[in-house]
């Protein structure tokens, strides 16, 4: 356990902090804050091929929806029927029904890792870990645009954190036929919508406010990477059918 803990800390929390130091020295007026929104999105820029397979790889899951229902409903009582024509639906759309999942769980280790950067990253015991060509700030201010101190508790960054974490969510919700808004899944992501903003608020309510405006930058990418991708997706999709 502490082999893993110490390859953890040396692969992935040293190289984001140090990150997050060199990008404090050379922002103007050495402003936090925005050292924190730079690294977010370096971690989200270097993962976003990443995350664009699991959306698009969501979507072709989401379109295939009637048809896989369809399948549910004629085999409901032969699972292993259902299974395998189920399987052969994927494999003729060229659908992994997994895709959307590897993505996520390759970024995790990743994003638990920042997210600790913010939440540890401001006290003086931390600097130790600065690597030898980092130049040491001595005192890192944890002051966002002279207003906010990230260092702590923001009830106003948690309650803007929840709030783009319900559009993100409303964004990624898939539509639903008429005749089956009263499904588990239709009912689950509806409940979803609702929970994971008020999880969000309750969490981040908690902790250093760095953690608030990481999770509103993280939030604010993924919403613009979404409609990214579903614009270009339906331009080419607009001119494969002209």
């Amino acid at each position: 356990m502490n082999f893993l803990f110490s390859l953890y800390h040396t692969v992935l929390f040293e190289p984001l902090f140090n990150t997050l130091v060199i990008l404090y020295n050379l922002v103007p007026g050495k402003d936090f804050g925005v050292a924190v929104i730079l690294v977010t999105l370096l971690v989200r820029f270097a993962f976003a091929p990443l995350s664009a397979k699991a959306v698009v790889a969501q979507r072709k899951l989401a379109a295939l929806q009637p048809k896989a229902k369809e399948i549910q409903e004629r085999l409901k009582t032969d699972r292993d029927k259902q299974a395998k024509e189920l399987l052969g639906l994927y494999k003729k759309e060229g659908v992994n029904p997994f895709a959307g999942i590897l993505p996520i769980l390759i970024q995790l280790p990743f994003l638990i890792a920042l997210y600790q950067v913010f939440w540890k990253g401001l006290g003086q015991e931390q600097l130790q870990f600065l690597y030898g060509f980092v130049n040491n700030p001595g005192f890192i201010d944890p002051t966002f645009l002279g207003m906010v101190d990230l260092g702590e508790r923001s009830f106003v960054l948690a309650i803007l954190a929840a709030i783009f974490q319900f559009f993100q969510g409303k964004q990624m919700a898939q539509k639903h036929p008429p005749g089956d808004q009263k499904s588990f899944a239709a009912t689950f992501q509806k409940q979803a919508l609702y929970f994971f903003p008020v999880l969000t608020l309750l969490i981040v309510s908690q902790l250093p406010s760095a953690i608030g405006l990481y999770w509103i930058t993280t939030s604010l990418f993924s919403i613009g990477q979404q409609w990214y991708i579903v614009r270009t997706n339906n331009k080419r999709q607009t001119t494969n059918d002209t």
